[in-house]
This record gives C-alpha cells, structure tokens and sequence, in this order.
C-alpha cells in the first residue's frame, strides 16, 4: 500500500472546512492555486476574506503543525492572497490570514495568525 501525501492532506483539509463551517464560516474554495502558490481555504467570515492554511501532524515529536507555517509559507500565502483579491477585485476587503493546526484528533484555529 502506497501513501498518498495529497489524498490524505485534501481529508484534513475537508475536516477543517468543515471545522470552519460549523464556526460560522462560509467555504469559497478549496486548494486555490496561481501562479505564486497555493492556499488551502478561502472562507468569509462575517465581512473578512480568510485566507487560511491548514497543517496536520499525526502527533508533535516533529514539530506541532502550526511551526510549519514559516516566514516563506506566510511570503507565498500573500503572494497568493494578493494575487485572489486583485483577479477578483476584492482590494476594499478586509483580510486576514488564519491557521487551522491539526494534532492527532484535536483542531486549533490560530484566527489572524500573521499580518502582511
């Protein structure tokens, strides 16, 4: 049996949306990708355009998930924000970027994670 890396992110990225949703949250894409990179959810929030990223860690002996959104993750996830908002002609939008850190069974949502 092959492990298949992409499969088994796309379910816990679905387990976040979902996650979000029942927050309040309405999902308007998934696995959004430009030419800059790609961003797991983009959600509303009330009036905020979320752009969220969502890591997963079967357990923390590397690392707890939300470690691994460094300084050149977060550069790509604006990159790639910008680049949303600019082809659909959101500039007037408030934004903000939030993580959704998976660990084992436990989801922690880190709203407005960083700033760019």
């Amino acid at each position: 049996m092959t492990y298949n890396k992409r499969a088994e992110g796309s379910r816990y990225e679905q387990t976040a949306g979902e996650y979000l949703e029942e927050q309040g949250y309405e999902i308007i894409c998934f696995n959004y990708r430009c030419r800059t990179g790609e961003i797991d959810i983009i959600a509303k929030d009330g009036e905020y355009l979320v752009f969220c990223e969502v890591k997963y860690r079967r357990d923390a002996s590397k690392g707890y998930p939300s470690e691994a959104v460094d300084a050149r993750k977060r550069q790509v996830l604006v990159k790639c924000a910008m680049y949303y908002v600019t082809v659909n002609k959101l500039a007037d939008a408030p934004c903000r970027f939030d993580v959704i850190a998976i660990l084992g069974g436990e989801i922690s949502h880190i709203k407005n994670a960083f700033e760019c």
